[in-house]
């Protein structure tokens, strides 16, 4: 089948056609720079860099991706004014400190990542249209703020179906300036007691942007009057989403062809978040537990369906990757070739030798990664029994380059550089591996001589060092744990 997408908007699965042959535009809103993201603020990167991977290996689409950085607003003001720092520097922090997080779990950095505060001229630009068109006013009450008139718009709504008259008042604003209590901010004025640093001159007087206007703004300027996707947490899809699209197509940009949404990571039924106090920043996390694990269990599940995240969540993870991490450590000895060497190798495969078909109906149906895992585990169980039967190298070959290939896409190939898998010439890993042997042989012959204490102390030391070791009647395997 061709590949099809859940369109939120439509709510129906879609073949999915880019507006451009070869090329696809996504968006997906980044985060707001007001703290440190823990795994619910990070799940989107995953879940849109797997379908990223997807459009690009298995489609061959050359994908721009956008991802923004929303660097300015009420929470970043009031908790920067808390700490004591210039806002702008809280931002900063935050967001090296998101981008450190995205990289630890091996996701791929977008083509471009704007910041809002730098396409101050676009987002005034996309007001003075708005105007224009008669969909926008600046308030009488001489604020500096300028609004989005939602009764100008009468498709707003349709994003999220609802009707104007069952919505609530947009809580962004003064609510005095309004001509209609939903109408949303696209411009706030500057008000006593906020940075002048944290405010912008317009015809309207100084101010700052809007949430919404930001990234409308920006995906024009980088993707276009009309692109393929438009991406981010399902929280999103209202308000931001739905302004987003309404403010566009109301200043007469196509805007996006699809909308796809990712479920939360949830705590006791709860969304994860700060205000909760369940939250778990990432880099704490990763301090105690493997990013390559982190990765995986966060990317395992349907975009669409919830992640309950509770004690011993990632137990499964764990033991998942391990069963990954064993097999491809055996097949390894087998195949005789540098682990660098496999990935440029798979990653030199067509679409038809790399992917089974299964992978590829599976990704294909609205990228179905517990599908697609279905049929990364089934080929290491059919691997080892292959391996336990003696199959040729070549053979043995084959099935691991199509599984490092399945598992690039998914962004969690223990053998890519990222993970530790490979280094520079592979010198490490045989280093590493040429010591382990040499202590796994000082254990056979202790256990041979019936020195059972020596032969228990040195795999506890091996243990200790985080080795894997497996006893079996071929003799000992081992494996990172």
């Amino acid at each position: 089948m061709s590949l099809h997408l859940y369109d939120t908007a439509s709510r129906e699965l879609r073949p999915f056609e880019p507006l451009e042959p070869g090329k696809v535009g996504i968006y997906i809103c980044g985060l707001t720079t007001q703290g440190s993201p823990h795994i619910g603020h990070v799940r989107f990167a995953v879940s849109f860099d797997i379908l990223r991977r997807w459009l690009e290996r298995g489609h061959g689409y050359d994908v721009t991706l956008v991802r923004n950085v929303t660097d300015i607003d009420d929470k970043i003001l009031a908790k920067s004014a808390e700490a004591g720092q210039p806002w702008w520097a809280w931002s900063y922090l935050h967001e090296r400190e998101t981008t450190r997080a995205l990289d630890l779990l091996g996701v791929l950095p977008p083509t471009y990542e704007p910041r809002a505060t730098g396409h101050i001229t676009e987002q005034v630009e996309l007001i003075e249209l708005l105007i224009e068109r008669g969909h926008a006013y600046a308030a009488e009450d001489g604020s500096g703020d300028v609004y989005f008139d939602v009764r100008s718009w009468p498709a707003y709504g349709e994003l999220t179906r609802q009707k104007i008259e069952d919505m609530e008042g947009a809580g962004d604003a003064d609510p005095r300036g309004k001509r209609d209590p939903r109408d949303f901010a696209l411009w706030k004025g500057h008000k006593p007691g906020e940075p002048e640093t944290a405010s912008w001159p317009t015809p309207y007087g100084r101010g700052r942007p809007g949430w919404h206007l930001e990234c409308s703004a920006m995906a024009r300027k980088y993707l276009g009057d009309a692109f393929d996707i438009h991406g981010g947490g399902v929280d999103l899809r209202f308000p931001h989403h739905e302004n987003e699209q309404a403010q566009s197509r109301a200043a007469g940009l196509d805007f996006a062809s699809f909308w796809l949404h990712n479920a939360w990571v949830t705590v006791k039924g709860a969304k994860m978040g700060k205000s909760l106090g369940n939250a778990l920043a990432v880099t704490e996390l990763t301090r105690t537990v493997r990013p390559l694990v982190l990765r995986y269990y966060l990317g395992a599940a349907h975009y669409r369906s919830t992640i309950e995240y509770g004690e011993g969540s990632l137990d499964e993870a764990l033991a998942a990757v391990e069963r990954i991490e064993g097999y491809v450590a055996r097949a390894l000895e087998v195949v005789g070739a540098p682990a660098e060497q496999l990935v440029q190798e798979s990653r030199a495969l067509s679409v038809d030798e790399a992917f089974p078909a299964e992978f590829r109906a599976a990704l294909d149906d609205d990228v179905n990664v517990p599908e697609a895992l279905a049929v990364v585990f089934g080929a290491v169980r059919e691997g080892n029994k292959a391996l336990e039967g003696g199959e040729p190298a070549g053979g043995v070959r084959h099935t691991l380059l199509q599984l490092v290939a399945m598992l690039d896409v998914l962004g969690v190939n223990p053998l890519d550089p990222r993970w530790g898998g490979t280094d520079e010439g592979g010198r490490a890993g045989e280093v590493l591996a040429a010591l382990v042997e040499e202590r796994l042989a000082a254990r056979a012959q202790a256990r041979a001589d019936k020195d059972f204490a020596a032969a228990d102390a040195i795999r506890d030391q091996l243990t200790a060092l985080g080795v894997v070791i497996e006893d079996t009647p071929a003799g000992a395997r081992w494996s990172l744990g």
